[in-house]
């Protein structure tokens, strides 16, 4: 039997792909006009948290 080696996604990619799906998704649904009880400064917060995952991410890699 031969050892394939497992790719591990990084914990931080993982999380960084969730938040900006739930953000990219949050986002469409208030432009079209479905979820327009959520403010504004939420979609902000969730913007720059992904961001900062994003950039948590990179230095994960390095």
């Amino acid at each position: 039997m031969s050892n394939s080696p497992k790719i591990r996604t990084p914990s931080f990619a993982r999380i960084f792909g969730i938040i900006l799906s739930i953000t990219l998704i949050i986002w469409l649904l208030r432009g079209f006009g479905i979820l327009t009880f959520i403010p504004g400064g939420i979609v902000w917060l969730l913007l720059f948290v992904s961001i900062g995952t994003g950039v948590i991410s990179t230095l994960e890699r390095r």
